[in-house]
């Protein structure tokens, strides 16, 4: 290829290039830039009222309680229904692998309904389960002699109903993924297991779970990444309530900058919650890194 031509692969890149610029690094940028202003709804229609406010929104941010609180729920959100959402992927598809499993084609678009059904029906059916009086769930307890509870009124409960309906909604993704993996663990590995003597528990532990590392890694980041984006369960089903119990970062950014107008604010928040993700990610990834290394 001579000098000065251009390489006619960018034409055929281009317009996918462009359509990423526009609507994903544009707006990235622009966001960051707002995060530095007290941009509000009145800076909507008075541009000049607009003023550089540096780190004013950050620091804001680092002394305001219900951050502090939203941080704190989301992060019990992602520490006890990320792990339950990957082990009930993980035991759904150990179940569905299984050499005596019938239906599997079934059960697998089953368990993968609750992920594309949409999540103002799914809460329209989970607010009765929860309902205090004549909720299924408080009708289960009562046969143990259990009072019934008040899931999504009471701040003690309220964050567990939110994980427990999320890990439901939710595992059938992860457990497809884990099925891929199971899939593509060669079927010698367990052959030459059995015939050193291993039982059903030693397979899933010397050669299952070590040939799903990868998967898990995956997993491990996809959910975690998802879950810190705790948004629209909290939002359909408690509004962040009661007393703020099931507020997270998500829905605090969401009130601030599309229900109060404090764009630059919100901002703020969006920027602080992407450093925690990637803050975790990179070192999710550098303790990969390292088991990996004999």
């Amino acid at each position: 290829m001579g000098r000065g031509r251009i390489d006619p692969g960018w034409g055929f890149v281009a317009p996918a290039l462009l359509a990423i610029g526009a609507f994903f690094f544009v707006p990235v940028v622009a966001s960051l830039l707002l995060s530095f202003t007290d941009f509000d709804v009145y800076a909507v229609a008075r541009p000049d009222r607009l003023r550089l406010v540096g780190l004013g929104n950050y620091a804001r941010l680092v002394a305001e309680p219900r951050f502090r609180t939203a941080l704190a729920n989301t992060a019990y959100f992602v520490i006890v229904g990320g792990p339950l959402s990957v082990a009930a992927s993980l035991g759904a598809a150990l179940l569905l692998e299984a050499k005596v499993a019938r239906w599997k084609g079934v059960f697998r678009t089953v368990f993968f309904l609750p992920v594309v059904t949409t999540l103002v029906a799914v809460a329209v059916v989970w607010r009765y389960l929860y309902h205090p009086r004549h909720g299924l769930l408080n009708l289960l307890l009562g046969v143990f002699g259990i009072g019934p509870i008040d899931w999504l009124g009471d701040p003690r409960w309220a964050m567990p109903a939110i994980i427990l309906l999320a890990v439901w909604k939710n595992f059938g993704f992860n457990m497809v993924i884990f099925i891929a993996g199971l899939q593509s663990i060669p079927e010698r590995l367990y052959e030459a297991a059995r015939m050193d003597g291993a039982s059903g528990w030693q397979q899933f532990r010397r050669v299952t779970l070590p040939m799903l590392a990868p998967t898990f890694l995956f997993v491990a980041v996809v959910t975690m990444i998802g879950y810190f984006q705790l948004f629209a369960e909290p939002y359909v089903m408690t509004q962040g309530g009661p007393a703020n119990s099931t507020l997270s970062v998500v829905l605090l950014m969401y009130e601030e900058g599309f229900r109060w107008w404090n764009m630059g604010y919100g901002a703020a928040v969006a920027f602080v919650l992407f450093a925690i993700i990637l803050l975790l990610t990179l070192v999710q990834l550098r303790l990969r890194a390292r088991e990996a290394i004999p």
